[in-house]
């Protein structure tokens, strides 16, 4: 990646350095595109990149500086890329901003088109294992809210007519709230989201 910057001229450099100044600690860039200067008759060349917690797309100021948009992973789904003669072109599903992306309302982010081949399918291979890791993660997450919803009750017992042990939503609460630790644990979900899962735990007893 660094030797792919050293033959770019000074302002795509320049608009790299602005790039690896905004990572926050811990973030990686894992790769980065500019469009060609094709695509670019009429404005200035965009820059896109995926690091390791964000979609990154940066636009040159009319009158200098950078204007930068950036998009957590949880916050997009779907992701395709276009190849033809001259460029490619990615075409990413960005969900309204919610609680690891379940809103189902989403809209396309524009203006990703006419960049070069072989830095645009690294970025798409990464955001499609990044769409793949939240798809597992939303689905995770969905299961905890409907087992939260439930109140703790086995349904399994409520269909074959079992009697129901009156200490069960307590013992179930506390392995939900070992669940959600397990994920906390495992990154699976922020401190937030645990937090939020904890309370409605909580206020089922």
């Amino acid at each position: 990646m660094e030797d792919e910057i050293k033959n770019e001229d000074a302002k795509v450099i320049k608009a790299h350095d602005h790039l690896k100044s905004l990572l926050i600690p811990g973030e990686t860039l894992d790769s980065w595109a500019i469009q060609r200067r094709l695509f670019a008759l009429f404005h200035r060349r965009v820059l896109i990149a995926a690091t390791s917690g964000r979609f990154i797309v940066i636009r040159r100021g009319l009158f200098g500086g950078f204007d930068m948009g950036d998009f957590r992973w949880q916050d997009i789904g779907d992701v395709k890329i276009k190849v033809g003669i001259f460029g490619a072109d990615l075409f990413i599903k960005k969900f309204a901003s919610t609680d690891l992306a379940m809103n189902k309302y989403a809209t396309y982010i524009s203006g990703l088109t006419g960049f070069r081949k072989e830095q645009t399918e690294s970025i798409y291979r990464l955001a499609q294992a990044q769409d793949q890791s939240w798809r597992e993660k939303r689905r995770v997450r969905e299961l905890e809210e409907l087992r939260a919803k439930s109140g703790g009750l086995n349904l399994s017992n409520l269909s074959t007519g079992s009697p129901i042990n009156p200490t069960a939503n307590s013992e179930d609460s506390t392995s939900r709230l070992k669940n959600a630790k397990e994920m906390l644990d495992n990154k699976l979900i922020t401190d937030s989201e645990y937090e939020s899962i904890k309370a409605r735990i909580i206020s089922g007893l």
